[in-house]
């Protein structure tokens, strides 16, 4: 199977996931790039961030189109994760390989298992505008620590984002997926910039393709999940998430 059909295969996939769970799909595109396309873990976590930022974008103007985006409250939350996303994503390239590997493998292990049990974004009561304390040491802290996340893995964090504008920022979730969006985007944005180097590594004739992929993937990714429902797709994703962990791990130490 030649390289192009499977960069336009996991792109979908990558798409798909993204559509009908809001976040998570991303994480997919590291292992795809690393075991599919033979990128390394450098240069697949620079590439992933290209494929997240152009597909963050997409739907983000998606879902400003509807009101969903609190643009003041998401660039606040965003910024704090600017230069976190910066440095993360410089040192980045400085990592062993086995090293980076094995830290997106323990992401990947977290999402799932995030992705298997209720959280306050699945189960907790929509909070709506009532006035709700929000403390901006803690919003700050979390929007730092998703920044750097997304610097130095290549991975939106939107399985983190949502959770996260829900029960730090007290959003409700309509507007927690599409403010998500913003903070991912720009997060992903900041860490590009300090990639430059890394930049020589990636094949934009593959990127190209699978970041298609992965928007248009995205559109019947919504469609999908209103025929077979959310719950059963997160445990079928959470599954095969855990499966790449795994694989990813002992391919790290091993």
């Amino acid at each position: 199977m030649s390289a192009l059909v499977l960069a336009l295969a996991a792109g979908a996939v990558v798409g798909l996931a993204l559509g009908a769970l809001g976040g998570g799909g991303s994480v997919l595109a590291v292992p795809a790039l690393i075991y599919l396309l033979g990128f390394t873990p450098a240069a697949a976590t620079t590439a992933s961030l290209i494929i997240v930022t152009a597909t963050s974008i997409t739907a983000l103007y998606a879902h400003a189109r509807t009101g969903a985006v609190r643009w003041r409250a998401g660039a606040l939350f965003a910024a704090a994760g600017l230069l976190p996303a910066a440095a993360a994503g410089a040192a980045a390239a400085r990592l062993p390989q086995p090293v980076l590997t094995a830290a997106f493998a323990a992401v990947a292990a977290l999402a799932a298992v995030r992705m298997l049990r209720p959280g306050p974004a699945d189960s907790g009561p929509a909070v709506g505008d009532r006035a709700v304390a929000v403390r901006p040491v803690k919003v700050a802290g979390t929007g730092a620590g998703l920044g750097a996340l997304t610097g130095l893995l290549g991975v939106g964090g939107g399985f983190l984002t949502v959770p996260a504008l829900v029960t730090v920022a007290a959003f409700e979730m309509r507007a927690a997926v599409g403010t998500s969006l913003l903070v991912i985007a720009a997060n992903s944005l900041a860490s590009l910039a300090t990639r430059g180097a890394t930049t020589a590594g990636v094949d934009w004739g593959l990127i190209a393709p699978f970041t298609g992929a992965a928007i248009l993937g995205a559109w019947d990714g919504k469609r999908l999940a209103t025929r077979v429902g959310g719950t059963r797709l997160k445990r079928t994703f959470a599954i095969l998430l855990l499966a790449v962990a795994a694989f990813m791990l002992v391919d790290a130490v091993a």
